[in-house]
């Protein structure tokens, strides 16, 4: 059994290459994924998310302001509402992007904190996106005590000081498709150097499909992709790799 760990199934091309979220989830299942969360990253896209998964209780979902549409309308009272469901299993994807939006820092850190407050609150682990943003992703979940609900750094590119660092506030690493391509040579490295205890597995789909289906939209199917290339890079078989992650993603999200 897989678990995708982090997927956006309301941004499937539902046009063309699913007839719906039931479909998607079919096609996982023939590959062995039977359970899967659904990350959300605006309040607008929330309710709409919700009522797609509402009839597929092997999908779980989060709640949150992704650090690239901070410029989104935010309300903490309705994202507290949100988050409370039942069926919100973490807070996020939030972090910080300093890649792509250097100037809106001020603003990511604003709401980031805000994100964090709740998910201690609500003790609903956090999904954090990275990029360019070491230091201050680390300050914030420190001084957020983050380490009191926990959390997982998804589609980790990172570097191993930052995943020793994660590790040592209770935070997993998520490993996605990226690990497939050929240029990700450190981050292979760090997936050898992972203790498998505290790895996920995730596609993010519809991006970053892995290779073999590397330019084509990724979809939760691929997870056992990731998977496996893991195993190769651990020396691990594809079924201690699936159990353990699976495992990981029970302990994280669904016993708190």
């Amino acid at each position: 059994m897989l678990v995708d760990s982090h997927c956006h199934l309301d941004k499937l091309n539902y046009n063309d290459l699913h007839t719906g979220v039931a479909d998607v989830i079919e096609k996982a299942k023939q590959r062995g994924v039977e359970q899967f969360l659904t990350v959300g990253v605006t309040l607008d896209a929330f309710p709409n998310m919700m009522e797609m998964i509402k009839d597929h209780s092997e999908v779980y979902a989060s709640c949150g302001i992704h650090p690239l549409d901070v410029d989104s309308d935010f309300d903490l009272s309705i994202f507290r509402q949100y988050a409370a469901n039942d069926r919100v299993v973490a807070i996020g994807e939030t972090g910080l992007d300093y890649f792509y939006q250097p100037e809106s820092a001020p603003r990511q850190r604003d709401l980031f904190e805000q994100q964090v407050a709740v998910a201690v609150e609500y003790n609903k682990p956090l999904i954090i996106h990275t990029r360019q943003a070491r230091e201050d992703t680390l300050a914030i979940l420190k001084n957020g005590q983050a380490d009191k609900c926990g959390g997982v750094i998804h589609c980790f590119t990172e570097d191993w000081a930052f995943a020793e660092a994660a590790m040592e506030l209770g935070f997993y690493i998520s490993i996605s498709g990226i690990v497939t391509f050929n240029k990700a040579t450190e981050l292979k490295d760090v997936v050898r150097r992972l203790p498998l205890e505290r790895l996920l597995v995730e596609t993010d789909s519809p991006y970053l499909a892995p290779v073999p289906f590397r330019g084509k939209e990724n979809q939760p199917a691929y997870v056992r992709d990731v998977a496996e290339y893991i195993g190769l890079l651990k020396g691990k078989s594809f079924e201690e790799v699936a159990q353990t992650t699976t495992n990981n993603f029970r302990n994280l999200f669904l016993n708190k």
